[in-house]
């Protein structure tokens, strides 16, 4: 072999056994940051209460999920059109669906209902956005993907705070760590909760000792009324409507924090879509557009109540909290 050519196959030894050398390091000094990671995490869990068996049983094989930091790092820009979004969430076969859980359920959730003063097709649409009725609680274990969060850091105080919660609620024993699933940002159940949702808003209905949000539909029921409920949830109003607004409104007053009559509503042109009159009652209510700012230079006006702020403190999205009433809407019709 030439010795020119000889030369060149050297280097490519060397600077492959210098990338070798460099990626298992790399490896190494990542495992060693986890190991200690995990011990001061273990320390600080056991000083909160947390018993070793739930702390080591929890974290038994745990490895920060790939997957889970790509999801949170490169959560895409909204490109759904609001009319998109709705066929998406709320398509026929939802409401269909929604009606048929209704009646299986009807005995139960209309007693929880009126316990807690939330209209029953409410509890039903929040059920349905968020988990398809229970059909789809996520699949990653709570524990593992808060603490990769955690770990990784970009809002690691956060979700640090969420993770010594659900180790609490595991060791409390609601639940058991095989059990406990949900998304890839911690929340679950039936009602998709996060585990501070859990420690603030979680009922035991049936008395059983446990708040289990994941097989128990009492309990997931209650639950999510006694969180609508404490929310400031108002069981004499709906939580809007789709209006038609006059031409030359001022966009000033399209805003959450604007709120007025309805009369006073009416007064200034704004109209249901068939171009009727605004109801008679007067609640106050806010004017809100739904629309992709990116992608839509048009949105549909909605009217919206005290309800449909509520609805906001469980998801900030204006899409979601509209999707959810008119879900609710169609279930209840």
């Amino acid at each position: 072999m030439p010795l020119r050519n000889l030369g060149i196959h050297l280097r490519i030894i060397f600077a492959s056994l210098a990338l070798f050398f460099i990626f298992n390091s790399s490896m190494v000094s990542a495992k060693e940051n986890i190991d200690s990671w995990l011990q001061k995490l273990r320390i600080e869990a056991l000083n909160k209460g947390i018993r070793k068996d739930t702390f080591d049983t929890a974290f038994k094989g745990f490895q920060p999920i790939v997957r889970i930091i790509e999801l949170d790092r490169r959560q895409p820009e909204f490109t759904l059109t609001f009319q998109q979004y709705l066929n998406k969430v709320i398509p026929s076969s939802r409401v269909k669906r929604g009606k048929k859980k209704y009646l299986e359920n009807k005995v139960l959730m209309d007693k929880i209902a009126k316990k807690y003063g939330i209209q029953p097709r409410f509890i039903m649409a929040f059920w349905g956005v968020e988990t398809s009725f229970g059909k789809h609680f996520g699949g990653y274990s709570v524990v593992h993907s808060l603490a990769t969060l955690a770990f990784d850091g970009r809002r690691g105080k956060y979700f640090r705070g969420e993770l010594f919660r659900a180790l609490r609620i595991l060791n409390q024993g609601h639940i058991s760590h095989d059990q406990m699933k949900g998304s890839w940002a911690g929340a679950m159940g039936n009602f998709q909760f996060m585990p501070s949702s859990f420690e603030n808003f979680a009922v035991d209905y049936d008395g059983d000792g446990k708040r289990d949000i994941w097989n128990n539909k009492g309990d997931a029921f209650a639950s999510a009324a006694n969180y609508l409920a404490k929310s400031g949830w108002k069981l004499n109003q709906t939580w809007g409507r789709a209006v038609k607004l006059p031409r030359n409104f001022d966009n000033e007053l399209i805003r959450k924090k604007v709120r007025k009559g309805i009369k006073e509503w009416q007064k200034i042109g704004v109209r249901g879509l068939d171009g009727s009159n605004l109801p008679k009652q007067n609640f106050l209510a806010s004017i809100v557009v739904a629309r992709n700012k990116k992608t839509e230079k048009h949105g549909k006006a909605y009217m919206v109540y005290s309800n449909y702020n509520v609805t906001l403190k469980w998801n900030r999205s204006t899409f979601f909290a509209i999707a959810v009433g008119m879900l609710a809407d169609r279930i209840g019709n």
